[in-house]
């Protein structure tokens, strides 16, 4: 009888250490889960981040020019003494219109070129999800995270690229259909979406040839 009992007690110890095993491993994939997903948010309220100081140092410097752009305006609506007006010689008067049409369209230049400065403050500072998606975009293979975050790290080696939050992002673009996502064996690869758009193109070309 205690041979039998030992046995016994030997399965229940093996089945709860099965199970303890168990519980563990899906423990620490759920925490390696959260924690890839808290570093994508990170990432993108980095990105956001600085997107708010652009806009803020925009609305300042429009803001700092729109009060002289108001006191030429005034000035130049601003009616003239009447003794004055009839003093003045008509010449004069030409003078003064020409003076103020030169110093409004002066004041108007750096309005026009603050549009410029930032879509070039945008541009050298693309989010993961553009690099990852251009990086894609420009491969003729299925790439797999580690190796699309290697090349991120070398073309960019000013910027945090982690393993992580590549992966998270690149599933993100697999729920969004702009990638998609194939397993061979036990690894997974990329590619991008946008390789069906020319196939899909081709018929309307030859319609429009037609």
């Amino acid at each position: 009888m205690s041979e039998a009992n030992s046995s016994h007690a030997t399965e229940l110890t093996s089945q709860y250490i099965a199970q303890v095993t168990g519980d563990l491993e899906r423990n620490t994939k759920e925490q390696e889960r959260i924690g890839q997903e808290i570093e994508a948010l990170q990432e993108q309220l980095h990105a956001l981040q600085h997107d708010h100081t652009v806009l803020v140092n925009m609305q300042q410097a429009l803001g700092s020019a729109n009060p002289a752009t108001a006191t030429e305006a005034d000035t130049a609506t601003a009616p003239s003494v009447p003794h004055q007006a009839s003093a003045e010689p008509k010449q004069s008067k030409g003078k003064k219109a020409a003076a103020t049409s030169a110093k409004k369209s002066a004041s108007k230049k750096p309005a026009a070129k603050a549009p410029s400065v930032k879509a070039s403050t945008a541009a050298t500072k693309p989010t993961l999800v553009e690099l990852i998606r251009g990086h894609l975009e420009k491969q003729t293979e299925p790439r797999s995270a580690a190796e699309i975050t290697t090349a991120l790290t070398q073309a960019h080696p000013d910027r945090s690229v982690k393993a992580t939050v590549v992966r998270t992002t690149l599933e993100g673009l697999v729920a969004k259909s702009h990638a998609h996502r194939t397993k061979q064996g036990s690894s997974v690869f990329y590619t991008t979406a946008a390789t069906s758009e020319p196939a899909a193109a081709e018929p309307q070309q030859e319609a429009v040839a037609g």
